[in-house]
């Protein structure tokens, strides 16, 4: 049985940059932990996957490469993984990017010892959505398997000025 830290569904931060991008139709999911985290550390945990992780991450690129679907993303000066970050605040970090079946973005809050994990999806045609459905068992097991990496690792006290 798992006896990690507690990671539970939650609702996505009313101040959250990604709330002006959901609309009817789009995929919205969001996790949180406790943790003191930065949204920059939280989000440098999450995309540093386990070898399991990293197996489907390798599966997903031979499966998809017929397609033309984007394997490491858009070049771009700062990446956390595969993913360009477009946005940063104190609190906020929103990585992702838009592909030609779908627009994806992360959001990583750290708020009040809480750090918030959600995604966002926008497919753009049925090919979106198939892809969508075929990999939520996993994105589910990744993205709670990540915040209890969040909360298990030690977070360094702000540095005094």
């Amino acid at each position: 049985m798992f006896t990690g830290p507690r990671v539970s569904a939650c609702n996505l931060s009313p101040k959250s940059a990604l709330q002006t991008r959901v609309v009817r139709g789009d995929f919205l999911d969001c996790y949180c932990v406790s943790s003191t985290a930065s949204p920059r550390t939280a989000a440098e945990i999450i995309t540093a996957f386990p070898g399991w992780a990293q197996a489907l991450v390798r599966l997903r690129a031979l499966v998809t490469a017929p397609f033309g679907l984007s394997q490491d993303g858009p070049n771009a000066a700062d990446k956390l993984g595969p993913f360009p970050v477009e946005s940063e605040t104190g609190t906020e970090l929103i990585a992702g990017f838009n592909d030609k079946h779908l627009d994806f973005r992360v959001s990583v809050r750290s708020e009040d010892g809480v750090v918030s994990l959600a995604t966002w999806v926008h497919p753009h045609n049925v090919g979106g959505r198939i892809y969508l459905a075929a990999i939520m068992p996993f994105h589910i097991l990744i993205a709670r398997d990540a915040l209890a990496r969040v909360a298990r690792a030690p977070v360094s006290p702000p540095h005094a000025a």
